[in-house]
């Protein structure tokens, strides 16, 4: 019975883009098999979905079309899109590969927290399914998590922690987990914020966990503004309008009224809507304040940008605005993480993927100094190995965030901003040289930080050298449980270096090292590997 209903939408879809004349309802309507002419064989039922909603939507305005009652559950046009068969992309990964340090003893690359590939994975696994490979970003796993070791006074903004154990991939290897700890500051002595929110409301934000979770997660961020905030609304479906300008924080009847009166439908004009919500954020912007876009969407951008390219480079000329740019992607089916990873790694922005309400609390509450308040620009990370020691390196993820070696001292190549109270972490697989043991306690390697302090010019370092003393008999809690995570990205991936770790050794070092563990997600982590491993049979 569901096959027929979803083949009698898929017609019912093309019958309505096919040019046929219109009924009372604005509908266009067939009278002769002629009519049957207009459609070509090779159309897109994906796309005539969204044709349907610009048929409906010629009439009203881009901003009133946002406003107006659009497709509810159950309806024909969201039986459709329940049943859209899975076009998601993303960006290749071409995982890091062992390097020998008399070849290059040196690696820089950006220092930045997206949590997108974690989440986006959890979703794949409680629906049954193994993530695409590209799909898994394995620092934005381990980073998807607090740690708990008590951290060294911080250095400037930095503080970092260094220890090295036993490599869950090779035992006869070491790892190395390196947590850059960015300070933090009290909620009272936050800055004001110019927030502008950007939601996509066209017709592929219709389904339940798209545009209506998003009104529901804009609602958590808005009972936490105060009167020294100030919030605008820009929306974009077939194109672009305003729905709410510069409205101070402490009037949330009047925000939440502009939020939740959103409706979905029309195309995906995403290129004019970042235009607008740049334009506006620029009008009110407030000088040392938090100015930020907050871009909700599924990322299917379909008018106005016709690659990834042409998306680097309208988002690259935004960031020299001062406005910075949080990502909250939703969705499923549909989903252009491709898009959304590219807009955060150009914009000078995170990126983070929405499910449900608690993640939403997670990202915009618990989490909101570290996602939506900036401590430093242009965070690069250099690491130097020392050849004496360590034979050879490889570093754990962060393959799309590399970085040439020259780039880490040249201030015209620009790198990722650090949020407040914010947990980076590093890891990297060694094998140390056979004699090691017989040397005087030496330096292993360097971690070296250059970062600005926002809204300056000038670059700021920070090196903290690491000795053979940071080779510890018993880890922290912390690394085994980040090497467990690591290992399951691994796995998911099918990577060449998963070694002697598999899904039974990640679920075991994980129980094992829950560590405080306030909000639950650690143990969610076990779960979820719990249940992957019926998919990975």
């Amino acid at each position: 019975m569901k096959k027929l209903s979803a083949l009698f939408v898929a017609c019912l879809i093309l019958i309505v883009g096919c040019g046929a004349p219109m009924d009372d309802l604005g509908l266009q309507t067939l009278e002769t098999a002629e009519d049957f002419s207009h459609v070509e064989e090779d159309s897109s039922p994906v796309e005539d979905a969204w044709d349907l909603d610009i048929l409906l939507s010629e009439s009203l305005s881009d901003a009133e079309y946002a406003m107006e009652p659009r497709m509810t559950p159950g309806s024909v046009e969201q039986i459709f899109i329940d049943h859209i068969p899975n076009s998601e992309e993303y960006l290749t990964i071409n995982e890091n590969t062992r390097v020998f340090t008399s070849h290059e003893p040196t690696l820089t690359f950006s220092l930045k927290i997206d949590t997108a590939s974690y989440r986006n994975t959890l979703r794949h696994i409680n629906s049954g399914n193994l993530p695409p490979a590209d799909a898994v970003r394995t620092e934005e796993f381990i980073n998807y998590f607090t740690y708990d070791q008590q951290m060294p006074e911080p250095d400037g903004p930095f503080s970092i922690h260094t220890e090295i154990g036993q490599s869950i991939f090779n035992s006869n290897n070491h790892m190395a987990f390196i947590r850059v700890r960015s300070r933090d500051i009290d909620r009272a002595d936050l800055p004001p914020s110019n927030l502008t929110f950007l939601i996509d409301t066209s017709g592929s934000m219709s389904p339940h966990n798209r545009l209506p979770l998003l009104q529901s997660a804009f609602g958590l961020l808005v009972e936490t503004l105060t009167e020294n905030d100030v919030v605008s609304i820009v929306t974009y479906a077939s194109g672009s309008g305003v729905v709410l300008d510069s409205v101070r924080g402490d009037r949330k009847d009047e925000i939440m009224y502009a939020i939740n009166i959103l409706r979905a439908g029309g195309s995906t004009a995403g290129a004019d809507g970042i235009q607008t919500a740049y334009a506006l954020a620029e009008k009110n912007y407030m000088p040392n304040a938090n100015n930020r876009i907050i871009l909700a969407t599924d990322g299917d951008f379909n008018v106005g940008v016709a690659s990834i390219s042409e998306l680097e480079d309208l988002i690259s000329n935004k960031r020299q605005t001062g406005i910075y740019l949080s990502i909250l992607g939703v969705g499923m089916g549909n989903l252009r993480d491709s898009v959304m990873e590219t807009l955060a790694k150009h914009g000078n922005g995170n990126y983070h993927y929405i499910d449900n309400l608690s993640e939403a609390r997670k990202v915009l509450v618990d989490e909101a100094t570290a996602n939506l308040f900036t401590i430093a620009d242009d965070v690069k990370a250099q690491v130097e190995f020392n050849p004496d020691l360590v034979s050879s390196y490889r570093l754990i993820g962060y393959e799309n965030r590399a970085l040439r070696n020259e780039d880490f001292e040249d201030d015209q190549v620009l790198a990722s901003a650090i949020g407040i109270g914010t947990d980076v972490v590093v890891m990297f697989e060694l094998e140390l040289n056979d004699d090691i043991a017989d040397s005087p306690v030496g330096e292993l390697f360097d971690v070296r930080i250059r970062y600005k302090d926002p809204g300056d010019t000038v670059c700021r370092l920070i090196t903290h050298p690491v000795r053979e003393d940071r080779i510890l008999e018993s880890n922290s809690a912390d690394f085994n449980f980040a090497s467990a995570v690591a290992a399951f990205a691994h796995i998911l991936r099918g990577s060449d270096f998963t070694g002697e770790a598999n899904i039974n050794t990640v679920i075991t070092q994980a129980r094992a090292n829950l560590g405080v563990d306030e909000f639950g997600h650690r143990k969610e982590f076990v779960e979820m590997a719990l249940r992957s491993r019926g998919l990975l049979d």
